[in-house]
């Protein structure tokens, strides 16, 4: 597949459509839930029927984790429903998905076949969405990527670089294990892949950068590559209780990944640093 073809990108205003926007340029039509609702068949459908995609990458999900626990249909709508239907319609997508469809309780990097078991809304939504493009599309590729973050819109990095203007000291969970991941970095596997996908694959596969984190870790490096004095303690996660339970180690094994797609991972640090750089000049 030419990645210079038509391809169409949902949630576009996001994180990572924001990325693949600075990537992809002309070759592909952006959309965010203005100009298309995913969640409404009648209008997908519409959609499709007046423009012609070589490819659907979807980015559009309900990711306020905590927020999903009281509104399950709102979460199911956007993470099952939507993938559902520009599956059907669009019949070839990449669809996004999440470590959450783990309950955290290994001790080795999950890898694609390891069974799932969602502890939360948010993930068992974003399970039933995995399981509506396998089986409605064409072609279907599932990319499940972990504790994304990026230049633009809200993340973790943001967050963490503007508490530690705020405060002399921040207690942050140490008891979490995860892997930090760069939208941008996440975009350019997209974007090598695009072209290497087979029509009829019907595959799942794990991406987040390199090494191994807790978000205690995640953000002492934050702080210490910003120049922050603020000092980061490390706390359980009994200490910080949320509406929805996380999995409690979620790193994810990228073998097929790399060897499917040939391509290079970076280590979240690296891409951090990176990161935050580009944050720097902003300012």
């Amino acid at each position: 597949m030419d990645c210079a073809a038509h391809i169409l990108v949902t949630g576009s205003n996001g994180q990572l459509g924001n990325e693949l926007r600075l990537l992809l340029g002309d070759s592909a039509v952006y959309v965010d839930r203005e100009e298309l609702d995913i969640t409404d068949e009648a209008s997908v459908k519409a959609f499709f029927e007046a423009k012609s995609f070589d490819f659907v990458i979807n980015c559009a999900a309900y990711t306020a984790v905590d927020k999903a626990e009281d509104n399950f249909e709102d979460a199911d709508r956007i993470n099952r429903l939507g993938p559902a239907l520009l599956a059907k319609y669009g019949k070839h997508i990449i669809q996004v998905s999440t470590d959450y469809v783990f309950d955290g309780m290994a001790h080795l990097p999950y890898k694609e076949e390891d069974a799932t078991n969602p502890l939360s809304v948010y993930g068992s939504t974003k399970l039933a969405g995995e399981e509506a493009v396998l089986a409605e599309a064409e072609t279907a590729v599932v990319i499940r990527t972990a504790w994304l973050y990026s230049s633009f819109g809200a993340n973790f990095v943001k967050t963490m670089r503007r508490l530690g203007t705020e405060r002399d000291s921040l207690g942050v969970i140490f008891d979490q294990i995860g892997t930090p991941t760069y939208a941008a970095d996440l975009a350019a596997a997209i974007v090598t892949m695009l072209p290497q996908i087979k029509a009829g694959t019907k595959a799942v596969y794990h991406y987040s950068n390199e090494g191994v984190a807790s978000w205690y870790d995640f953000a002492a490096a934050i702080m210490r590559e910003s120049g922050l004095a603020c000092t980061v303690r490390p706390i359980e996660t009994s200490e910080y209780p949320t509406r929805a339970t996380r999995p409690a180690y979620s790193v994810l094994n990228k073998a097929k990944i790399r060897r499917d797609f040939g391509l290079t991972i970076p280590h979240w640090l690296d891409s951090l640093k990176r990161c935050i750089s580009k944050l720097t000049e902003q300012v």
